[in-house]
C-alpha cells in the first residue's frame, strides 16, 4: 500500500526543488528534466524551483535548465507547497542545514555526496531522515556512480557468485585539476566549505563503491594523506601575471591533495584505495578491480559501457580477461534506452539516480543509499584523517 504522501504526489506530479546550480546542479537538471522521457516511471518530477544567492544567475540557471521558477533562500524554496522533494546540490557545509530543514518540513530529500563534513552532522541527518521514514518521506545520498549500468551490472555478478570469495578489492580516482600551484583557492580547497579534499570528493565516491560492489563494509584502515601546495592565490585576486610574480594575495589550503589508505572488509577481504587531484593527464580517471577464488572483474570510468571479467574457473588454455559491453537490455537500466552497441555516458547516471528516487518514493521503500549509508561513508572518511594524523613514519637505521 503506497503512503498517503506518494498518493497525493501522483495525483499532482512529485514536485522537485533544488538548491545550487553549478556542475551538480546542472548534472542533476539534466536527471530531473530527462528521467520521465526515458522511463515509464509512476510519478512525473515537475521541475518547480531552483534555488541560489545570485538573483541573476540563479534565474539564468533557471532558463537554461527548465526550471519554472528561481528563489535566493532555500527556505523559501523549502515553504513551496509545489515541492515535495529537495535536491541538495551545495557545498558540503550546508547540507545538513538543509536537508534536516527539508525533512522536517515533510519533503523529500535528496542530498549529494559526501553526506555531511563531518561525522556529526551525518548523524544528525541519518537521525532525521529515520524519523522522516515514518511518515512516509525518503531521503537518498547521491553516489551516482551506483547508477553506471556496467557498475550495476558487476554488482549483480558479484553478488551471483561470479568472481567466488573475495579476496582483494582495488580502488583509484585520480585528477589533475590542481597541479598547478597558480590555480585559485576554490571552495573545495577550504576546510570549512568542503570538510576535506580529494577525500571526501574523490575518496567517498571509491568508499561508496568498494562496499556496494563487495556486498560488504570497511571495518578498519590505515592511511596517508598529503597537502602538497599549501598555499594558493585567493580568487580574484590576481590580475595578470600577478600570481606568478607573487603579488597576488593568498591563503592557506586547509584539506588534502591526495589520500592513500589501505583497509580490511568485514570478511576479511584486503582493500587498497587511492584518491589524488594531483595525477597530472587524468582528468577523471576512476578504476575498480575484485578479485575471487574464482575469477575478477574490473570497471574503467573511461571505459564506462564495459567490464573486464577473468573466469577463473575455466581452462587455463582459453582463460583470461574477457570485454563485456555492458549495452544489452537486460542489462541494468538499458531496456528504456538505445539498441545494443549504443553506449551511455556520464550524465545518464543522473538520470537514472532521478528514475530510483521517484520509484521509491512512489512505491513506498527506502531508496539506497540511504542516509545511513552516506552516514557510514562519512565514518569511513573519518577514519582515514584520523588514521593519516597518528601514522608513524619510521627512518630507517644507517647501515
Amino acid at each position: 500500500m503506497e503512503h498517503p504522501e506518494a498518493q497525493q504526489a501522483e495525483a499532482q506530479g512529485l514536485g522537485i526543488g533544488m538548491v545550487g546550480y553549478a556542475f551538480m546542479g546542472a548534472a542533476h537538471s539534466q536527471g530531473w528534466r530527462t528521467a520521465a522521457r526515458v522511463f515509464d516511471l509512476p510519478l512525473r518530477p515537475a521541475m518547480a524551483a531552483i534555488c541560489g544567492r545570485d538573483p541573476d544567475a540563479v534565474r539564468a540557471a533557471a532558463d537554461k535548465h527548465g526550471w519554472a521558477a528561481a528563489e535566493t533562500d532555500w527556505r523559501d524554496l523549502i515553504a513551496r507547497d509545489d515541492v515535495q522533494l529537495v535536491d541538495v546540490c551545495t557545498p558540503g557545509d550546508s547540507h545538513a542545514e538543509i536537508a534536516i530543514a527539508a525533512l522536517e518540513a515533510g519533503k523529500h530529500v535528496l542530498c549529494e555526496k559526501p553526506l555531511a563534513n563531518s561525522v556529526a552532522e551525518a548523524e544528525a541527518m541519518a537521525d532525521a531522515a529515520r524519523r522522516a521514514r515514518t511518515r512516509g518521506q525518503r531521503a537518498m545520498v547521491g553516489f551516482n556512480y551506483r547508477r553506471t549500468p556496467a557498475i550495476a551490472q558487476a554488482r549483480r555478478m558479484v553478488a551471483g557468485g561470479r568472481i567466488g570469495v573475495l579476496r582483494h578489492v582495488r580502488v583509484t580516482y585520480l585528477q589533475d585539476w590542481i597541479v598547478d600551484p597558480e590555480f585559485p583557492l576554490v571552495w573545495r580547497l577550504r576546510r570549512e566549505l568542503a570538510g576535506s579534499g580529494a577525500l571526501g570528493d574523490l575518496g567517498a565516491h571509491i568508499v561508496d563503491l568498494a562496499q556496494y560492489l563487495a556486498g560488504e563494509r570497511l571495518v578498519g584502515v590505515s592511511a596517508l594523506t598529503e597537502t602538497f601546495v599549501r598555499d594558493r592565490p585567493l580568487p580574484g585576486a590576481a590580475g595578470p601575471g600577478a600570481a606568478h610574480s607573487g603579488a597576488a594575495a593568498r591563503g592557506p589550503v586547509t584539506v588534502d591533495d591526495a589520500a592513500l589508505f589501505t583497509g580490511r572488509l568485514a570478511s576479511g577481504a584486503l582493500a587498497s584505495f587511492e584518491a589524488s587531484r594531483f595525477a597530472a593527464g587524468r582528468k577523471n580517471s576512476l578504476r575498480i578491480e575484485l578479485n575471487g577464488d574464482h575469477g575478477s572483474l574490473a570497471f574503467d570510468l573511461e571505459r564506462l559501457n564495459e567490464l573486464s571479467f577473468h573466469d577463473h574457473t575455466a581452462p587455463a588454455a582459453d582463460s583470461g580477461f574477457r570485454r563485456i559491453l555492458v549495452t544489452e537490455p537486460d542489462h541494468p537500466y538499458l531496456a528504456a534506452w538505445w539498441p545494443p552497441g549504443h553506449g551511455l555516458g556520464y550524465d545518464h547516471t543522473f538520470v537514472h539516480q532521478a528514475r530510483d528516487m521517484v520509484a521509491a518514493i512512489a512505491a513506498g521503500t527506502d531508496p539506497e543509499p540511504s542516509f545511513e549509508d552516506g552516514l557510514q561513508v562519512q565514518r569511513v572518511l573519518a577514519a582515514v584523517e584520523d588514521s593519516a594524523e597518528k601514522n608513524c613514519v619510521y627512518t630507517p637505521v644507517p647501515a
